[in-house]
């Protein structure tokens, strides 16, 4: 998981201020209507009571609380636009915890209630890349569902996101790069784990190249997994470099250059 917490860093402290930032105005709970930028409406509430209670569930912090408090909320607001706002913040709260298994269960009720929500999408896409493995039962399940979110989040970032008023160009922008960086890092490890490394490869420099303002150094270790896999060992030690460079603590994690890395990693 230490890999999945490395990745989400950048976009869980934008995601916790957009959430912040789009949670709906006293104004908006009553009958009227409050402006919108351009893409998906924010999420209003019916009354004011739905919104007093849906800011003090929102207010908890701890996985385990918010999830109480959300599922709370859903049975006395069962048709609320702000459930899948509290199932997002438990989400949140559970990735700070780092527990992966409760994250994908709070993304999985996200998308129930948004299915276009892109962090939810991309933290389920990335949680199921991490934890895939030969011995999973369900293993086809996990790589067609890996599939689907992460190209889901690619087809639907542009239009699945209303940025706050306050966000700058730049912000937005980064926003939206961190998303498909994470999303391309998600196919890349998930085609890295069925031997697919030619288009793992491609999908992890994609990642690389769409997240420069911070760099994520475990992106470049598994690239550099997939071109040692290839016997591109010019490319593996470029790779090495620049994860060393961040993290150099972690050498025993890369490959070897040459054929004996080549074997220890097929």
């Amino acid at each position: 998981m230490k890999q999945v917490k490395t990745l989400l860093w950048i976009a869980t402290l934008m995601w916790g201020t957009l959430l912040c930032a789009q949670q709906p105005s006293a104004g908006a709970s009553q009958a009227g209507t409050q402006p919108q930028s351009a893409g998906k409406r924010a999420p209003q509430a019916r009354t004011q009571q739905e919104f007093d209670d849906y800011n003090k569930a929102y207010a908890l912090s701890g996985g385990a609380a918010v999830e109480k408090a959300a599922n709370e909320f859903t049975i006395k607001y069962p048709s609320s636009e702000l459930r899948s706002y509290l199932y997002s913040k438990a989400m949140h709260e559970y990735q700070n915890e780092n527990n992966p298994g409760k994250m994908l269960a709070m993304g999985e009720k996200v998308l129930v209630l948004d299915p276009d929500n892109p962090i939810a999408l991309v933290l389920t896409a990335t949680v199921l890349a991490d934890s895939l493995s030969d011995a999973d039962q369900d293993r086809d399940q996990k790589i067609a569902e890996i599939k689907k979110n992460a190209n889901h989040t690619l087809e639907t970032v542009d239009s699945s996101f209303t940025p706050p008023p306050e966000a700058s160009p730049d912000q937005v922008a980064a926003y939206k790069s961190t998303l498909q960086s994470m999303a391309h890092s998600a196919l890349g490890i998930m085609e890295l784990k069925t031997d697919d490394n030619a288009t793992a490869e491609k999908d992890l420099k994609l990642a690389a190249e769409l997240n420069k303002t911070q760099p994520d150094p475990y992106i470049w270790y598994h690239l550099a997994l997939a071109q040692d896999h290839q016997q591109k060992y010019k490319e593996v030690t470029y790779e090495e470099r620049r994860f060393q460079s961040f993290r150099s603590g972690h050498r025993t994690l890369l490959p070897t250059s040459g054929a004996a890395g080549a074997r220890a990693h097929s």
